[in-house]
């Protein structure tokens, strides 16, 4: 792969590798003493150099969004809801700019860039939030028991939802402006003032939503802070004025916010690892399943956490669908993601590539069959060609655990119930699929998996059904109107009726 495009940036797009970024800290820009580089993986070629942040920024962050905070959440929801029509407006004019950025840092196909990364699911979810939705509940009147305190009485009772105060929104970088998006706007709808905290691979275009988000907000309502260390997000996850956390990452990192948030009781939304189970059974429409497995290689090289990465695949249908895959896998092309043609872009960064690279070894170490991939390809970014490794055991490494790679694991079932026990001898339940030709069937099978979100015969889900994990997959759920309630407390205001 040639890097005269990365060369020619300055004359082809809007990046400038030289300029300075800054931190959005209480409406003002901030630049901080110190700066690491943002890699391109798609050529290895320096993007930009991000802001780093300090805990002290962090905890200036926190103030601001706590001393905004009163007049935001009581600002009336329908104009709150304006705030963020007004956004999404402001950003559908801008984020045509931000293309070559995105693409640059996450690395991620021109394709997946433009349709899934900058537009899209990014504005919907601002435009879906700007109605006002109305989360409070009556309940009917009850007549209370007497006690020594008071007479019975005909109670009536209101329940409101209130939001839950200062949220801190640390993301992921696979999908970088969708998922803060999906944060912060069902956050802000509530009437939460918020810190973005950007995954460090790649920060530089949610800063700029931030410079784009508070021409629009009142100060304080958006703040975003960067950095590589630890550092930031702990600090985040430690100060007092923060009142909640929404983070979108691996298990480990969760379950280290959840134990280091109770000491001030943070509360906590999380959308952690998965291992996407797909039953297949005898019946089902097997060129449908490839297809939907497929997409673990062609959507951002499988590095999203509800992939069907774990095909779990009855006995009779087995020898076909890997011969199917096998064949799929040779019609994708690997390559540099700037080409329109060009399928299964790049990994983030070269230490994660020799993660997943050690998971296909091992895989095979412990007996799986490579059928298709395996070997590094002769480029220049950090690539992974699409694996599928057959003959696996369910207790193997790379079976039970998160690759987030383009690596596809088959295990061999024996009925319904078999598939069952497979895909339910797992840490995670993230998200799972069943392939049935009977959608009966199907159903009672999905039934019976633990997973926050199960889908029949497809791979695409339901924007606005709740999402979130069981198990090691996360705490919580969002989208839809559960992204409303996810972003808020509980109260119930009770009187005599």
């Amino acid at each position: 792969m040639s890097t005269e495009r990365f060369d020619n940036l300055a004359g082809m797009s809007n990046i400038n590798t030289d300029e300075i970024w800054d931190l959005v800290i209480g409406g003002e820009r901030v630049v901080p003493g110190g700066t690491y580089e943002v890699i391109d993986p798609n050529t290895t070629q320096v993007v930009g150099h991000a802001p780093e942040a300090t805990a002290e920024h962090a905890h200036q962050a926190a103030a601001a969004a706590k001393e905004a905070f009163p007049k935001w959440r009581d600002t009336d929801m329908a104009e709150r809801c304006r705030y963020l029509a007004s956004a999404a407006e402001l950003i559908e004019q801008r984020c045509g700019d931000w293309v070559d950025l995105v693409q640059a840092e996450t690395g991620s196909t021109i394709n997946v860039t433009e349709t899934m990364q900058v537009s899209g699911a990014f504005i919907d979810r601002f435009r879906y939030y700007s109605r006002p939705m109305d989360v409070n509940v009556p309940v009917a009147p009850l007549t209370s028991p007497a006690t020594a305190l008071a007479p019975a009485a005909l109670l009536s009772a209101y329940v409101i939802r209130q939001p839950a105060g200062v949220v801190a929104c640390i993301t992921p970088y696979n999908f970088p402006l969708t998922n803060v998006a999906g944060k912060i706007a069902p956050a802000l709808a509530m009437g939460n003032t918020v810190i973005i905290k950007p995954a460090p691979q790649d920060p530089l275009a949610v800063i700029e939503l931030g410079r784009t988000l508070n021409e629009v907000f009142p100060p304080g309502v958006v703040n975003v802070v960067s950095g590589a260390s630890a550092e930031v997000g702990a600090a985040l996850v430690d100060s007092p004025d923060v009142n909640m956390i929404s983070f979108t990452g691996s298990s480990v990192v969760g379950a280290k916010i959840f134990e280091a948030g109770g000491k001030t009781m943070k509360r906590l939304l999380m959308e952690l690892g998965g291992k996407g189970a797909m039953i297949m059974t005898e019946d089902c429409n097997i060129d449908k399943a490839v297809q939907g497995i497929a997409s673990v290689w062609g959507f951002h090289s499988g590095q999203i956490c509800t992939a069907p990465t774990r095909v779990i695949c009855h006995r009779d249908i087995y020898d076909k669908t890997v011969e199917k895959l096998a064949a799929v896998s040779q019609l994708l092309k690997v390559g540099d993601a700037c080409e329109r043609d060009t399928i299964v872009g790049p990994v983030i960064t070269e230490v994660h590539r020799e993660r997943v690279e050690s998971f296909i070894a091992g895989g095979q170490d412990e007996g799986a069959t490579l059928v298709c991939g395996g070997q590094r390809p002769d480029l220049e970014g950090y690539f992974v060609a699409p694996t599928l490794l057959a003959d696996c055991k369910p207790e193997m490494h790379v079976v039970k655990e998160e690759v987030f790679g383009p690596v596809v694991v088959m295990v061999p079932h024996d009925g319904d119930d078999h598939a069952v026990v497979l895909a339910n001898d797992s840490e995670y339940g993230l998200f799972s699929y069943v392939f049935s030709g009977d959608l009966a069937r199907g159903f009672e099978i999905a039934k019976r998996v633990e997973s926050g979100n199960v889908a029949l015969n497809t791979v695409a889900p339901h924007m606005e059904a709740p999402f979130g994990g069981f198990k090691m997959s996360g705490v919580g759920r969002d989208r839809g109107v559960w992204g409303m309630h996810a972003y808020s407390e509980v109260q119930a205001i009770n009187w005599p009726a």
